[in-house]
């Protein structure tokens, strides 16, 4: 087996398990799960019909590259949404089944170990796929903790030159998970300056960029950041995007990579034999979602609808402010954030995210700590009736 294994850390989500394990909440008492990111809303009528009509498809083995329909359309979303002229569909986008798949296949693809041990530079707190995918490459992540006291800040300057030589990879997120942090122009041009000086790769990762809470004020995008920034060749620039949050679809793995033709060219290649063609259904579903705004727009409404109620109940007994964007709470825990989770289960039934599962120790800190992550995912109703039971949960402590 591949020793690299040894070195991965148990899901945060298998973790939790093993901390509610014999946990039960009071008698009569529904349990309400506001621990993992996984959207509730309903798939959107018009993806269903699309993915029932195009069944004909299963009886052919899809193209890696996908259809030319679908990058058109993938292409044309990102014109409209970000401003800004259509990549080129047959150099410029390549679809993908998610983001996740596709965050840990890239890593693969572009860390070359031939030379000494490359970094792989992660946001801290991070989805844990970054990890993973940078240490069974080969790589060592490397990360920047995204603290409170500078707004949840990418800053660069917490890693030593020794460090940022060795960068072969920049992974960022924003809209952040689970800070909801949105990165302004100022930020990715400073990204792009470290970038070019180290001669590493930014991988952006979008997946929640469609969940924010004012209509016509859309979180910036790498994509648009570049070409306001003159790069708009996206030099060392690849956005992966999925459909699983915007349109409610997390079952369907449909996403896709956008960005420099040169890496992407190789990402193609590497693709061929990974295996990561999109069945022809989910492709044809996938047209249909990318080119419709109206149920991304009553999506929105929802999140909005659900982050008006629980902050307002939540304050000032657990201070809980808006987010940039996405759907998550990150909140500051009155006690360690465990030994919070597994209480406010035992005695609410209300499951959330340890922040330290989130999170790495590095240069003496973890951010997560004494943080838990809620995601607002479930109904308006539950979600309502979660937020009394944890400011009850609160004020007890």
């Amino acid at each position: 087996m591949n020793h690299r294994l040894e070195l991965l850390q148990s899901y945060p989500f298998q973790r939790l398990t093993a901390l509610l394990a014999g946990q039960q909440p009071p008698a009569g008492v529904k349990p309400v799960p506001l621990y993992i990111g996984e959207p509730k809303h309903p798939t959107p009528a018009l993806i269903r019909e699309a993915l029932v009509a195009n069944l004909d498809g299963l009886s052919v083995y899809p193209a890696t590259l996908g259809t030319d329909a679908l990058r058109q359309a993938i292409a044309a979303w990102i014109a409209r949404r970000y401003g800004i002229a259509a990549p080129d569909p047959a150099s410029q986008v390549l679809p993908v089944n998610g983001s996740r798949e596709a965050l840990f296949s890239f890593v693969q693809a572009v860390v070359d170990g031939s030379s000494g041990r490359p970094a792989v530079i992660c946001p801290n707190p991070f989805y844990q796929i970054y990890e993973g995918a940078a240490l069974l490459a080969g790589a060592e992540p490397q990360f920047i903790h995204n603290l409170p006291e500078n707004g949840f800040a990418f800053d660069t300057a917490q890693l030593p030159e020794t460090v940022w030589r060795r960068a072969q990879l920049m992974i960022v997120c924003s809209p952040g998970n689970p800070t909801g942090k949105v990165l302004g122009l100022a930020d990715w041009k400073a990204l792009f300056e470290q970038a070019d000086r180290h001669g590493c790769v930014i991988a952006s990762d979008e997946c929640y960029s469609e969940i924010y809470f004012e209509e016509g004020k859309a979180p910036l995008g790498a994509l648009e950041a570049a070409v306001r920034l003159g790069r708009s060749d996206f030099r060392n620039l690849v956005v992966f995007s999925s459909l699983s949050k915007r349109s409610n679809v997390p079952g369907m793995r449909s996403g896709f990579v956008a960005g420099d033709a040169a890496i992407l060219k190789k990402y193609y290649l590497y693709r061929t034999y990974h295996g990561g063609a999109m069945s022809p259904p989910v492709q044809a579903a996938s047209i249909a979602a990318w080119q419709d705004e109206t149920h991304v727009v009553a999506n929105r409404a929802l999140y909005r609808e659900k982050f008006e109620s629980v902050i307002g109940i939540l304050n000032p007994a657990l201070p809980a402010e808006w987010p940039d964007a996405a759907f998550y709470l990150w909140l500051q825990t009155p006690i360690d954030d465990v030994e919070f989770t597994r209480r406010l289960y035992a005695a609410e039934g209300v499951s959330v995210l340890p922040g330290s599962y989130l999170a790495r120790e590095a240069r003496g800190i973890n951010p997560g700590v004494n943080r838990v992550r809620i995601a607002l995912v479930a109904s308006a109703a539950e979600c309502t009736e979660a937020a009394h039971r944890l400011r009850r949960f609160a004020e007890s402590l």
